[in-house]
């Protein structure tokens, strides 16, 4: 939620509750406006694999996985996440579909437990895009 707000605001605001909200958003990219409608599900929520998740998984054209860097499980559930956003979107068209993979609380280095190089090797293994971002800076 963090990074979702500041995307949309620019501005930091620390804490969350544990809400899912759809957020739509205009932005001119390259001279092109682009409506982006972000469905932002809280880390609490991101461990549903019914219908849900599925309903979630089928609305989105791309996929940006967030964890901290100072959170080793938020970082250990990822490679399942992969795999299952893959297999029901790539099963149907067999398209690659855009998924990146964001190492937040880069700030927070000395609390880290996540290494960069981590976060690198399993995007690079899950053929993913990889960030390391601040929401806070």
């Amino acid at each position: 939620a963090a990074l979702t707000v500041r995307f949309l605001t620019r501005r930091f605001i620390g804490e969350y509750g544990d809400l899912e909200f759809i957020y739509s958003h205009n932005l001119t990219v390259d001279g092109r406006e682009i409506l982006f409608h972000i469905w932002d599900v809280p880390n609490s929520q991101q461990g549903e694999e019914g219908s849900s998740e599925e309903k979630r998984i089928q609305w989105a054209d791309s996929f940006v996985l967030v964890y901290s860097i100072c959170d080793r499980a938020s970082f250990n559930i990822l490679p399942l996440k992969i795999q299952f956003i893959k297999a029901a979107k790539e099963g149907q068209n067999q398209e690659k579909v855009p998924i990146v993979i964001v190492g937040n609380k880069r700030d927070l280095h000395h609390q880290r437990v996540v290494s960069s190089e981590e976060g690198r090797l399993l995007a690079l293994s899950l053929d993913c895009g990889f960030y390391e971002v601040s929401a806070a800076e």
